[in-house]
């Protein structure tokens, strides 16, 4: 199979599809490997490392997207992109389609076969290749939270954790999946004073046995929430519905009554974010002041630390790449449930049911295609 690695172009888009070791893997197996120049360099992965591994260094994004049959990046194509996509293409991706209706038009127009990472399973409830960045963004989330609190940006002017005689600051983590328990870590290591909101007490106990008591959990409803949020220094939103489109748990009102100066970070932006005064934002401009609450709202945090990210990422993504190369798309996903899973549009049709539902477009099951 070709397989091409492209240089991302979301704004300060710097982790890679593929490192050098996958590149050199894949080359041995007797696959061919293009990789578009400088696509490496943010992660601090050169182009002569992806020589060494085995690459075709190719200049031109064009020759590379219409030469692969594979096509592995990070983060969703966007518009200087669209323009490549052609019927029988693998895309092998993050995608979080629920929020981005135009992309999805594109894709189902051109036939695409787009596989998310986001949907990829190996078991109820566990997705591999979303849990690593996951893991990421969570801890992230407390390290530019405790930035965005100082007065420079706007916050509260607050110390995470306090000093002697000075109380630390309060923290209310939304979800206790991957996201939120990584932040939760980072917030209690930091000293914070932590609250943990989830509706799920099974998964309250667990974070209360994890955590030998030094966080507060709370069950997430909205009476609950409100008086949480209006206590909170710093708000993490941590809310995932696989593919779906995130639920508003933060209502406008709700901001409205927090501290001047408190801080949003809301790591659920990808899939539409789940504090309803968010919007998307960028590396370059990731904040603004509403209500006067500062928001960070960047829908590509772990791009912030790209060696670590990548590193991370493609631990967990090359075994599928090596399945799809090896097998071919079609006895790939016949063989892997979870890699099935992951299927969100292929000729033509939206394959995955969240994200019909959050567009109010037809389903259809990818079996039913083939």
């Amino acid at each position: 199979m070709i397989i091409g690695v492209p240089r991302e172009l979301k704004d300060h888009e710097t982790r890679v599809g593929l490192v050098p070791g996958g590149v050199h893997e894949l080359t041995g197996l007797g696959h061919q490997v293009l990789v578009e120049a400088g696509a490496g360099q943010a992660s601090f992965f050169d182009d002569e490392e992806y020589k060494r591994a085995g690459a075709e260094m190719v200049s031109s994004p064009k020759d590379l997207w219409s030469r692969a049959e594979m096509v592995c990046k990070v983060k969703e194509p966007i518009e200087p992109e669209y323009k490549f996509f052609r019927p029988g293409l693998v895309l092998f991706t993050y995608l979080h389609l629920a929020p981005l209706p135009e992309l999805t038009e594109h894709l189902l127009q051109k036939e695409v076969t787009a596989i998310a990472y986001e949907t990829v399973s190996d078991g109820p409830g566990r997705l591999p290749l979303l849990e690593p960045m996951s893991e990421v963004a969570g801890r992230l989330a407390v390290q530019v939270g405790a930035q965005f609190l100082e007065r420079r940006y706007g916050g509260r002017g607050m110390l995470l954790g306090g000093v002697p005689g000075v109380r630390p600051a309060r923290v209310l983590v939304l979800g206790g999946g991957i996201v939120g328990t990584n932040s939760v870590k980072m917030a209690v290591g930091l000293g914070a004073v932590v609250t943990v909101a989830d509706r799920s007490a099974l998964r309250l106990r667990q974070l209360d046995d994890q955590f030998g008591g030094r966080v507060i959990t709370m069950y997430a409803n909205p009476a609950n929430i409100a008086d949480a949020a209006r206590e909170a220094d710093l708000l993490i939103g941590a809310v995932l519905i696989p593919g779906a489109s995130a639920p508003k748990l933060v209502t406008r009102d709700m901001v409205s009554h927090m501290k001047r100066g408190a801080v949003i970070v809301d790591v659920s932006i990808d899939q539409g974010g789940c504090i309803e005064t968010a919007h998307p934002t960028t590396h370059t401009h990731p904040s603004y002041i509403e209500m006067d609450v500062v928001h960070y709202c960047v829908t590509n945090m772990p791009a912030a630390v790209p060696r670590t990210s990548t590193l991370a990422l493609t631990n967990a993504t090359f075994g599928y790449v090596r399945k799809l190369a090896d097998h071919g798309f079609i006895e790939a996903v016949k063989s892997d449930e979870g890699l099935r899973a992951g299927v969100n549009t292929y000729r033509g049709a939206l394959t995955y049911a969240a994200v019909a539902e959050a567009q109010s477009r037809p389903y259809k099951p990818w079996g039913e295609l083939i």
